[in-house]
């Protein structure tokens, strides 16, 4: 059966973008260049980041209509990060709250992909 391990969002500058994951999230691109950059997140995930100008074919999609999950080990976790990524420029959508699932907060990436980052209950 096929293995999913790679999410694509589809930006506007992903020069601008690979800076904003790269302040984030503390890592480099694997591959970056004017029209695609790419991450390795720990857990293996790839991210890639393509301009939605020059995707073929071109998405129709708007931003925000999903979320990229990070989960963390616990609650404490949610909101110490919470607080590390608050004094950067990011949009928060979502403060620290606890909801069924666990404690969660929700962040806005350039191009207003949804960033969830929790810790399951």
């Amino acid at each position: 059966m096929p293995n999913a391990h790679y999410v694509l969002f589809f930006v506007d500058s992903p020069r601008r973008s690979a800076a904003f994951y790269r302040d984030l999230l503390g890592l480099e691109p694997v591959e970056e260049q004017a029209t695609f950059a790419m991450f390795v997140l720990e857990s293996g995930l790839r991210l890639g980041l393509w301009s939605r100008h020059t995707a073929e074919p071109l998405p129709g999609a708007a931003p925000g209509g999903a979320e990229l999950g990070i989960e963390v080990a616990d609650a404490p976790s949610v909101d110490k990060l919470y607080v590390e990524w608050s004094v950067k420029d990011i949009r928060v959508l979502q403060k620290p709250v606890d909801l069924d699932f666990g404690r969660t907060f929700v962040i806005l990436d350039p191009d207003g992909h949804r960033l969830r980052v929790f810790a399951a209950a």
